[in-house]
């Protein structure tokens, strides 16, 4: 069976400013706070949520 993908995503930029649909999706993918890294399963519904932020986010692979 195939190892699944991990994504590390940082939140690098506060959401004070922005709208709150993009806010809810912060929180949506596990992040609270600045510099808060979560570690988290590759999908395409994350993937999906990544790039709907990806200006307040950092991705790992």
């Amino acid at each position: 069976m195939a190892k699944a993908k991990i994504l590390k995503i940082t939140q690098i930029k506060s959401a004070i400013g922005y709208k709150k649909k993009a806010k809810t999706t912060l929180i949506a993918l596990g992040l609270r706070k600045m510099h808060q890294t979560v570690e988290q399963v590759d999908s395409p519904v994350l993937r999906g949520m990544i790039n709907q932020v990806d200006y307040l986010v950092k991705v790992e692979e």
